[in-house]
């Protein structure tokens, strides 16, 4: 599979963003989770790669989202992106996830990795915007990877994510390749699409489309129409983990989960401090799915650093998930996160009720699953994930 995927960059992607990707990418990378062990040791808080949500505005309104039902748009300033990528850069985290909303809406969104050439930016998009001007304007840039939301082939995606969206976005998808530009597919993985999007057939048609690495995510039942439907059950998480080391072996693509370590164990990002969501009012939150914060990236006279490191809300949020699950607290225990969301009294910004969405939530199962952990059995997925912890983005 190495020797593939090898061969498969040397023959698709410019040289020029290959090497980009691998210094700005990989390298740099490597050294903002050496940095961030360094400031664990230290009790510091401050994570290694940024999360920016620049825009709650959308052209798309899929079933599951947390986005949709803002009454207003929202988004963050140019100088307040380019705030928090300065902290960032100050800390040693130069990777910076832009998402939304759909981030390709923010004007000037490609004017941000422009401003900072010594970062390198994945921006979550659905696709549909990927029209020949913005394609040629990531290629010049180079600091760039496009992550596309499909959530399955063509009927199961436009069924959650609206007709004819699985058309465009491979239409984006097709003038990447054609520009050769790494980019990657994000699929959020469902009751309903499991056995489908875990498939040789789909991954294979990903790669044929000129994919270099597929991003999954387990979905999480929130929003105005959560869809619980949708979650995925216990036994199905344990065919999610298993294919998935199935697949990796298989196919010459890099296959990403955002749920376990290197040893199988559950991981939760937030509760390690490994990457939190700055909202669109600049709000610091947790995770994408759990808009709720005590502290804003203007706090302190914008000292990014400080205002994440004394954060009582954040670090409280660390122990108590630690005390209940490795996994996602969402699922398993919503009736405890509002209780813990109140006693901080937290500033809800989904623009919804978001409190009582989760109010009204039952237990669920998620990928904490003890005593049936399958560690990593690919000595290179072993080594992305102690060095990179590459399973870091939005949450589809």
């Amino acid at each position: 599979m190495l020797a593939r995927l090898a061969l498969r960059l040397v023959k698709e992607i410019s040289p020029r963003l290959a090497a980009k990707a691998a210094y700005l990418w990989a390298w740099k990378g490597m050294k903002a989770v050496r940095a961030y062990r360094r400031r664990v040791r230290r009790g510091e808080l401050f994570p290694p790669f940024l999360f920016l949500a620049l825009t709650n505005a959308c052209n798309l309104r899929c079933r599951g989202c947390w986005i949709t039902g803002a009454s207003d748009t929202r988004q963050l300033s140019p100088e307040e992106v380019d705030g928090v990528i300065t902290a960032g850069k100050a800390q040693s985290a130069w990777f910076t996830t832009l998402l939304g909303g759909e981030p390709m809406m923010y004007p000037g969104v490609l004017d941000i990795p422009r401003r900072h050439p010594d970062c390198y930016f994945q921006i979550i998009t659905n696709g549909l915007l990927l029209n020949d001007t913005s394609v040629d304007e990531i290629r010049a840039l180079g600091n760039v990877t496009p992550l596309i939301s499909l959530d399955g082939q063509e009927a199961t995606n436009d069924a959650r994510r609206g007709q004819g969206v699985f058309a465009a976005a491979t239409e984006g998808m097709a003038r990447l390749k054609q520009r050769k530009i790494l980019f990657g597919v994000a699929t959020t993985v469902t009751a309903a699409n499991l056995d489908e999007v875990l498939s040789d057939r789909y991954v294979q048609d990903f790669i044929d489309r000129g994919a270099m690495y597929l991003w999954y995510y387990v979905f999480r039942p929130v929003g105005v129409d959560p869809s619980p439907e949708l979650c995925v059950r216990r036994d199905q998480m344990l065919t999610v983990r298993r294919r998935l080391l199935e697949l990796r072996r298989r196919h010459p693509i890099i296959l990403i989960d955002t749920y376990w370590d290197a040893a199988g164990q559950a991981v939760c990002p937030a509760a390690l401090g490994l990457g939190f969501h700055i909202g669109p009012q600049g709000s610091i939150e947790p995770c994408p799915p759990l808009s709720f914060a005590c502290q804003t990236i203007r706090d302190h006279d914008g000292d990014l650093f400080r205002t994440i490191n004394e954060s009582r809300f954040l670090r409280d949020f660390q122990t108590f998930v630690h005390e209940r699950t490795r996994g996602c607290i969402i699922l398993e225990h919503p009736e405890a996160l509002v209780a813990f969301l109140k006693k901080h009294s937290v500033t809800d910004y989904s623009g919804r009720d978001a409190l009582s969405e989760i109010a009204s939530s039952q237990p669920r199962a998620s990928h904490h699953l003890p005593g049936e952990e399958r560690p990593e059995d690919y000595w290179v997925y072993r080594f992305l994930k102690r060095q990179l912890f590459f399973g870091m983005g939005g949450y589809g």
